[in-house]
């Protein structure tokens, strides 16, 4: 696999440890989830658009599902209609119109995250890394790297975002990295590209969550570019700065109440135990040595214990030339979470300075 390059720019503790075992995903179910999940986001854009109260009938559009394909979806809910109007279309969304959804994972189940505030970094990234006032300004103050524990609320728990990095630097949305036209991004192995459906896509796409950062600072990002023989940054934007990346949400109990949630972001780098957001099973995409190469299928917190010590032969065979492992060093565990080495850390510690605001009941978020 050949190094990608930046191009151009681009428009409270864990309550269940079990683990149950895990099913193949098809091919023909990440193209369902990609139909889903568009249905999900467009109506996530249109409740951030409208903030109404009311609902709307019918949803009738055209969407690409896999590259060189496409699909017409239909989804109807009885209620009242409401219409949104994007770049060269006006689309009829259908679906209750209540609160700000995504998908997360819990207890091997995919529930729901009902989001209630705008996102909250505290302290400023700026208290970290003192140079990078311009960064500050651009990223709304956002940055993974460093924590200050005492600054969050005190009702504050943690929210563990699942970054795709096997992916490479098609996590960040941007069509010349890799990432499709939705802000999926895409995994290339053995010849086969693959699409990753994700339940939030990268920032600054359609498909991105409602609620989250557009642009975030991390030192990581900076050791990337450098990597790359990159020294004043992409897009223009400032060196260290770069839009969220696509990723998924586990958590380890669900509320029906709104809290705010602290996130700890997690590198994945094994594509075996990354979950299908519809179905939260994992398939086996790169040969492994484990005898059970999907056992760590991050739909549970102990998934993730697990997988933070569990070396696997996949790692190094899909990630050969991806920028993002080669920067950190070629690690052969299944899952990075910089920052936090130990499992004592994981529950009680944060590796960023960012807060989001949502219930997350046990509730089948998708269409069915």
């Amino acid at each position: 696999m050949k190094k990608q390059n930046f191009e151009s720019d681009p428009k409270p503790s864990p309550r269940d440890k079990h683990i149950r075992n895990k099913k193949g995903v098809t091919t023909s179910v990440f193209v369902a989830s990609i139909v889903v999940l568009l249905v999900i986001a467009v109506v996530g854009y249109a409740l951030y658009a409208t903030k109404s109260t009311s609902t709307v009938t019918s949803v009738s559009y055209i969407t690409t599902t896999l590259p060189g394909s496409t699909s017409v979806v239909t989804v109807t809910i009885p209620g009242s209609a409401t219409t949104v109007t994007g770049p060269g279309s006006t689309t009829t969304i259908t679906v209750p119109i209540q609160e700000l959804t995504s998908g997360a994972f819990y207890n091997d189940k995919v529930i729901t995250f009902n989001y209630t505030s705008k996102f909250f970094c505290t302290p400023p990234l700026t208290q970290f890394f003192s140079n990078e006032t311009q960064a500050n300004q651009l990223a709304s103050g956002c940055e993974v790297g460093a924590a200050n524990m005492s600054a969050f609320p005190s009702d504050s728990a943690p929210l563990y975002v699942l970054v795709p990095a096997f992916a490479g630097l098609s996590i960040f949305g941007v069509h010349s990295l890799g990432a499709t036209s939705l802000g999926f991004p895409t995994f290339v192995y053995n010849g086969t590209n693959t699409t990753i459906v994700t339940q939030c896509g990268a920032a600054l796409t359609q498909t991105e969550c409602p609620d989250h950062m557009s642009l975030i600072y991390s030192p990581a990002f900076t050791a990337v570019e450098q990597h790359l023989g990159i020294k004043n940054g992409v897009f223009g934007l400032p060196e260290g700065v770069l839009p969220t990346p696509a990723h998924e949400h586990l958590v380890t109990f669900t509320d029906n109440q709104s809290i705010p949630w602290y996130l700890v972001i997690v590198l994945v780098f094994n594509p075996n135990i990354f979950p299908n957001p519809i179905t939260g099973q994992c398939s086996t995409m790169v040969p492994s040595n484990l005898s059970n190469p999907t056992g760590n299928c991050l739909n549970n917190y102990a998934a993730l214990e697990s997988a933070l010590t569990t070396h696997d032969s996949a790692v190094a065979a899909a990630n050969a030339g991806n920028p993002i492992w080669e920067t950190l060093g070629n690690p052969t565990l299944q899952v990075v979470v910089p920052g936090i080495s130990t499992t004592s850390q994981l529950s009680s510690a944060s590796n960023s300075n960012m807060l989001l605001y949502f219930s997350d009941p046990p509730i089948y978020p998708y269409p069915v």
